[in-house]
This record gives structure tokens, sequence and C-alpha cells, in this order.
């Protein structure tokens, strides 16, 4: 049941009908009721994937908190017979014994993720090196079926399960509450990944009608649907045409693809979590942000602080951290410094660098493409980092350039073309394909396709280009005169009228110019493949 669906919208009118009609103590059942319904929709045997991790990490996370409390209540009555080496190891043994169930639970979920989602892209490569040999022999695919929003809900139950091991706050006791928080249907299909600690704080609470926050919400929805229905979905189908046929669209078309791609994919994946946050405030639930004007960012290391921000600190909090920290790391540390010297204590940052795209990489999909994209990403990060001296000396020459508006928007640029011409890995979806159609950018430019009309023929009209154009030019100014405060909110204080005045514009400009078929069911959002 995509957001963009007939289904969706009326499924959402009578649950928030009812959201507010029943007594509030209910809420969070409903909630409930109504999230295992529409993930009901993605299949059936879609709760049975949901259901093991949700039960299951609820035990180990139970398990793992009352072995803390069982720790803490002990050394409390011991504390005096014991001496300072016995608390220690005492705790030492305790502390194994939990990471023992985390571990466990750990192992069985993310195993589960890998089982049906690489399965087949293992397969495919082992089959691949045995026609290399000259073997006929081929394994047969097994064709598993991805349940759908699988990686963010693993992501999400499993951070909750590494912060209760960790201590940061006790297990969830009730099951259902805890279900809620795993299976909370605006996040299900493409996040964002929300921390127990953030979600629960109004998740469970009792929400009474309050007409400014579900007018804001409303307003946030209907942004999202414009920005899905006018902008992404009318560039995808100029994409598909290009990429469909590769050999043909080469040059100044390539860098169409990249920089197109780059607004559909952000009109669509924002769109999406606008809709998420919106339909979140309207019952009352906050939900964390996921993005911060992401295309301001003057390098990629700060782009991936704006985008896509909970996958981005997920992986630094329990994959980037843990790791540079843990024992072999730190021992390769000491042995590089050791043989190498100074150069030495960078070998474990770029380890852990490395380490930390490629599984982003693997995050994003089963397939070569993902995994060169993520490393690439590393690579130009770490690059970046090592070219610093360079940058403080060109700085140091030019200290009038830094800062002013010119460089600036250098910067800007620079970060864009790098993320989108990394980003082509996503549209082409093989590594070989990608980089000869990159090339052709310096051998066969063929710039007369600019104004020549070719674009023209790639599905959609001059029109249409128009509108996609004023689309995009919607959002950008929104993002730069919402840099301290969103639009809507500025407009709601300043002149509430023109606030609903421009609500109305735009659903207005989506039955008019919206891309959709039969039943308005606009195309399937590009993070739901995740």
């Amino acid at each position: 049941m995509s957001f963009a669906s007939a289904q969706f919208l009326c499924f959402f009118a009578v649950l928030f009908v009812l959201y507010y009609l029943i007594p509030r103590r209910h809420q969070w059942k409903l909630l409930l009721i109504g999230s295992l319904f529409f993930y009901y929709f993605a299949g059936w045997y879609c709760l049975i994937y949901i259901g093991v991790t949700t039960v299951t990490t609820y035990l180990a996370a139970r398990k793992v908190g009352d072995l803390q409390r069982e720790q803490d209540t002990w050394l409390k009555e011991h504390r005096a017979e014991l001496d300072k080496d016995q608390r220690k190891a005492y705790k030492a043994a305790g502390k194994k014994l939990r990471w023992r169930w985390t571990l466990a639970c750990l192992l069985l979920n993310f195993g589960i993720l890998a089982v049906v989602k690489y399965t087949d892209f293992v397969l495919s490569n082992v089959n691949g090196v045995l026609s290399a040999a000259g073997s006929a022999a081929q394994l047969p695919m097994a064709d598993l079926v991805l349940p759908m929003g699988i990686s963010f809900y693993t992501f999400q139950s499993m951070g909750y399960l590494i912060d209760v091991y960790w201590g940061k706050y006790p297990p969830e006791r009730n099951l259902g509450k805890f279900a809620l928080f795993v299976t909370f249907f605006p996040q299900l299909i493409q996040g964002p990944i929300s921390r127990f600690s953030d979600l629960s704080q109004t998740l469970y609470e009792e929400h009474r009608w309050d007409s400014q926050q579900i007018a804001m919400g409303g307003m946030r929805v209907v942004w999202g649907f414009a920005k899905k229905l006018i902008v992404a979905d009318r560039l995808a189908i100029p994409l598909r045409e290009l990429v469909s046929a590769p050999e043909e669209y080469t040059g100044v078309y390539v860098l169409a693809v990249m920089f197109l791609y780059a607004v559909q994919l952000y009109a669509d994946f924002t769109g999406g979590i606008d809709i998420t946050i919106g339909v979140s405030q309207m019952l009352g639930v906050k939900v964390a942000e996921n993005f911060e004007r992401p295309f301001f960012s003057k390098n990629i290391a700060e782009y991936w602080r704006r985008w896509h921000i909970t996958m981005g600190t997920w992986f630094r909090d329990y994959v980037f951290y843990p790791l540079s920290v843990s024992k072999s790391v730190l021992k390769l540390h000491q042995k590089a410094r050791a043989k190498l010297g100074e150069p030495g204590k960078r070998v474990s940052v770029y380890l852990c660098t490395m380490l930390l795209w490629f599984v982003t990489g693997v995050w994003h999909g089963a397939s070569w493409n993902f995994i060169v994209w993520g490393l690439l990403n590393g690579v130009v990060i770490l690059v970046s980092q090592e070219c610093e001296p360079l940058y403080a000396k060109f700085h140091g020459r030019f200290p009038g350039l830094k800062g002013t508006f010119g460089y600036r928007l250098f910067e800007v640029g620079r970060t864009f073309v790098l993320m989108s011409a990394i980003r082509v890995l996503d549209v082409y979806r093989d590594v070989p394909l990608t980089f000869k159609q990159v090339g052709t950018i310096f051998t066969s430019f063929n710039p007369s396709v600019l104004w020549n009309g070719s674009f023209l023929e790639l599905g959609i009209t001059g029109a249409d280009w128009a509108v996609a154009a004023i689309g995009t030019l919607a959002m950008l100014v929104c993002s730069l005169l919402g840099r301290k405060e969103p639009m809507r909110e500025q407009l709601v204080r300043r002149n509430p009228n023109v606030a609903w005045g421009g609500c109305v514009v735009l659903v207005l400009c989506m039955v008019i110019f919206g891309i959709y078929g039969i039943g308005f069911d606009a195309t399937q959002f590009i993070y739901n493949q995740f």
C-alpha cells in the first residue's frame, strides 16, 4: 500500500477519524492494529518476518535487562563481601552473558535480512565464477521475496537491542507497545530509522485533538505529495527512456541522467519522508527529521550528515564507533603506527571508514553497483580529508576567497556534481556500463541535443519539462527560505490565509499536473526497495 495511492488515503482517513473518537488510552492499540493491517497489504507472509524480529528482539532485550537488574541487585546486596577485583570479575562475567543473548538475536535477525536480500546476489556471483572457470554447472536462483521495509525495521529493532545492552534505557516490558515501535506504519516504507528513546516519547501518549498540529502535519503531507506526483514521477519518465537505451543516449544525455536523477530521488525520497512526518504529526507522534537541505553541503562528508540522517547516524553509532574501538582495530592501529610512524595512525581510520561505506553500499542493495557506490563515497571522503593541509595552504595564500558567496557556491556545486556522478551507479545498475557512459561525456558530448528538440522525444512534452522545472525551482526556493524555519511554519505564523491558500493551490496542481494512473495510484517510492 504505497503512500501515493487511493488505498492509503482511504486507510488513513478511517484510522484518523477512529483515532480521535476512541478513548485516548486505546489510541496506541489502534495504531498497532492499523500498522499490522497496513503491513498485511504487502503480503501476509511479511507479517511472519516482522513478527519474528519483533518477538525475538523483545525477548532478548527483556532477558538482557533482567540480567542487568539481577547483577545490580546482587552487587548491592554483597558489595561489602567483595573486593574490587571480585566485583570487576563478576561484572565482566555478567556483561559476557548479556552479550551472548544480544549477539544471538543480532545474528538471527541480520541473518534473516542477509538470506532474503543477498542469497541471489551470492548465487549469481558463484555462477559467474563457475562460468569464468569454464564450468557449465549453474546454481538455481532462490527467488526469495523481499519483505517490505525489512532493512528499516531490522536496523531499528537491532539499534534498540544494542541500546538496551549498553544500558541506555531499560527494555520495554509491554510486547504490544514494542510491536508498535517496530511496525509503526508511516515509517515502514522508507524510514526514518527511529531510536526507541525518541519515538517512544510520543508514540504511546494519549493525544487530544490539536487543530494546529493536525493542520501543520496536513500541510507537510500535501507538500510531500506535490514533490512526489508533480516532480519525481514526471522526471521518472524521461529517465526510464534514457536508461533503456544507453548506447543511444550518450554524452550530454548522461549528464542529464546525473542531474535528473538527483532531482527525482530528492523529490521522491524527501516527499515520502514529508508524508511520513506529516501523517505522524497529525496523530500527535513526533518522528525524527531525515533531511537537512543536503544539496547545500560544501563537501560529501557534510552531505551525508544532511542526507538520510537517521541511516547515517545508525551506521556511525552502531558500526563505525564500535568498530574503531574494538580490540582488533586498536591492535592494528598500534602495529601500523610502530611500523609506519605518523602515517600509520590513519590506517585504522581508513579501514573503518571503508568498511563503513562497504556496509552502507550493501545495505542499499544486493548488487555490485551499490557496493562500488558505497566504496566510492568512502574514497572521496578520505581523499578530501587527506587534502585538508593543501586546502589550508590554498586558503592561506588566498585568505579573502573562503567565505565569499562565489566560493561557497563553487563548493556546493562541486559537491552536487560529485554526488550526482557517483549516484549514476544507482541508475544504470551495472558498473562497467556506468563507467562507460560517464566516459562518453568526454568523448562524445554532442551538446546540440540541448537545443534541437531531442529532449522532447523522451516521453514528456515541453510543458511537462516546464512543470518539472517550476516544481524544482519551488523546492529550491523553499529550501533557501526555510533555512532557519520551515516555510509552512513561517506562513502560518505570519499569514495563515496565505498558507492555506498555498495548500489549495498545491492540491489543484496535483490534480492538474500530477502523474498518476488508474485509481490515482502513483509509482512506488524509490526507497521502498530497501
